[in-house]
């Protein structure tokens, strides 16, 4: 793939009325040509071996091959990049896709796709798009093998978390984007049980979904996860992911520390802005914030990288060798703005470190 050549895209999906309209979202476009159609996995398969594209939409839900068995063998004969595309009823297959190794989802909210729904229709053609010049190795992470929970998805009763107020030796803020709900479940399972931080994220994420995603992060390891609500206190050994739609900021008044949620303002690039918790960082903390920048496209938290640099904190950015995609934590490290480039494993190992 490069910029002189159009993206080659699959599309997948079992309805041809979806297949039309996506088709038709590029049509008459220089940058991107729709090589082939597929109703089912198994001629996705097929389609994907012939025709090799740069990019594959991908619907779950299709008879003959479901969607999770076409993208483990996808992925397993090349590297491509994968979109999901899913209704918003099938948040916890999203997660699993996305763990299996597609790059990103885009979410509908029936089977069908709303001719009218032009915030959707955006939102494929950015995501297809954006994959251009976007180095892409679906197999720089490995999902943990470790199994936390049983097959009904929650801990065991001996396991259960139970919250304890205790106040946070050190708050760690997130920013990720595309790749982020895999590394971060990776890197909060990788974190020990007496772990005496929090961590705040900012995950690129639509509503309806980022409350499912905590609640998984506090089923993958020992901390406790939770969607942040506004005004909550913050503890250690916990994680708050930012709710879609809003940004998120992290204060501190009289010695207490909470969470301020709201809409997000005209200059929040990104919804949820890592840019702006990690600002909220390098002012609530000075040279004790800590700010870490994981995969993703474009360039959000390298503002908030600066605001925390000059306040004398610490930022960590995730090396390229595992990043699903270099764009947020590569821009950090081009501007001089990481103090550690780390791999996914490291930079658990350092924030267990910290004291």
């Amino acid at each position: 793939m490069t910029a002189d050549k159009p993206l080659r895209l699959l599309i997948v999906d079992d309805s041809a009325y979806n297949r039309r309209l996506i088709q038709g979202l590029f049509a008459g476009r220089s940058d991107v040509t729709v090589v082939g159609a597929a109703a089912d996995g198994e001629e996705a398969i097929r389609l994907s071996s012939s025709l090799e594209p740069d990019v594959i939409t991908l619907d779950l839900e299709m008879p003959k091959m479901d969607g999770f068995t076409a993208l483990r063998i996808l992925l397993a004969k090349r590297q491509v990049p994968i979109i999901v595309v899913s209704s918003y009823a099938q948040r916890e297959n999203v997660f699993k896709a996305l763990e299996l190794g597609a790059i990103d989802f885009v979410t509908k909210a029936t089977s069908t796709i709303d001719a009218n729904a032009e915030d959707l229709k955006r939102e494929i053609l950015q995501k297809v798009l954006a994959v251009r010049g976007a180095p892409f190795r679906a197999d720089s992470r490995r999902p943990s093998q470790r199994r936390l929970s049983d097959d009904s998805g929650r801990l065991p009763s001996s396991e259960m978390k139970v919250a304890v107020a205790v106040v946070p030796k050190r708050v760690i803020v997130i920013a990720s984007s595309t790749g982020g709900p895999t590394a971060l479940l990776e890197l909060v399972g990788a974190l020990p049980k007496d772990f005496p931080h929090a961590l705040l994220v900012a995950q690129h994420m639509p509503e309806k979904f980022t409350r499912t995603f905590a609640e998984r992060l506090g089923r993958r390891g020992a901390l406790r996860g939770a969607e942040a609500e506004d005004r909550m206190r913050v503890h250690a050994a916990s994680v708050l992911v930012c709710p879609g739609g809003y940004s998120m900021e992290i204060l501190r008044d009289a010695g207490e520390l909470f969470v301020r949620v709201a809409r997000p303002l005209p200059s929040d690039r990104y919804v949820p802005s890592g840019d702006r918790l990690l600002s909220s960082a390098a002012v609530a903390f000075g040279k004790d914030a800590v700010g870490v920048v994981l995969t993703g496209m474009g360039d959000d938290g390298l503002v908030g990288a600066r605001r925390i640099r000059e306040a004398g904190g610490l930022i960590v950015a995730e090396a390229e060798e595992t990043a699903v995609v270099y764009g947020m934590p590569g821009a950090v490290v081009a501007e001089k703005l990481a103090n550690l480039e780390l791999p996914l494993p490291k930079i658990a190992d350092f924030l267990a470190t910290l004291r």
